[in-house]
């Protein structure tokens, strides 16, 4: 049996490498991918040509994927947010399967442990759209049913951070 499953991700967790000076230089970048190396310099303690060579060493080894630009979903025109479990037939990643990818509402594709196989996140325009795509989605082989839950407000919503929360069983809370 020798299947392909270098699409599943596995081993160890790759942050392990990453020193305080990487963290600072990531969640800088995380909260504006556009800043200088200048502006990085300063934010980190090195200098510009340092921080240029650690960005290019983070490309390098995959822990910066990408640059991109963060949309607003209602001023886009997209302000219905959901996120749709979708039972299917088999288990695993299939090519049928992954046509949901091509769905330009589909933002995220999950395989999940629990009761369906995966939770998709999709943003589209009002009830309507969302219906027309559910609808996309069981002519797909393999579907067998979706839950759908609509997001009613976000409180939070952001990329990946690189900072770690220290000894954060002692944060206190707000009393409620």
């Amino acid at each position: 049996m020798n299947e392909n499953t270098k699409p599943v991700q596995r081993g160890p967790a790759r942050g392990a490498g990453l020193d305080p000076f990487d963290r600072r230089i990531l969640g800088a970048l995380v909260a504006d991918a556009g800043i200088s190396y200048a502006r990085l310099g300063e934010i980190a303690g090195l200098s510009a040509p340092a921080v240029h060579e650690r960005v290019k060493r983070l490309r390098k080894s995959g822990v910066i994927r990408r640059s991109t630009v963060c949309l607003d979903g209602p001023a886009v025109g997209k302000p219905l947010l959901t996120f749709v479990h979708v039972e299917f037939e088999g288990w695993g990643k299939s090519r049928k399967l992954m046509q949901i990818a091509d769905f330009p509402e589909v933002e995220e594709m999950h395989s999940v442990a629990g009761d369906s196989g995966m939770i998709i996140k999709v943003r589209t325009a009002d009830a309507h759209s969302l219906e027309l795509l559910l609808s996309q989605l069981y002519q797909l082989a393999g579907v067998r049913t979706t839950k759908s839950y609509i997001t009613l407000s976000t409180f939070l919503e952001r990329p990946v951070q690189a900072e770690a929360t220290a000894n954060w069983p002692d944060i206190a809370m707000p009393d409620e």
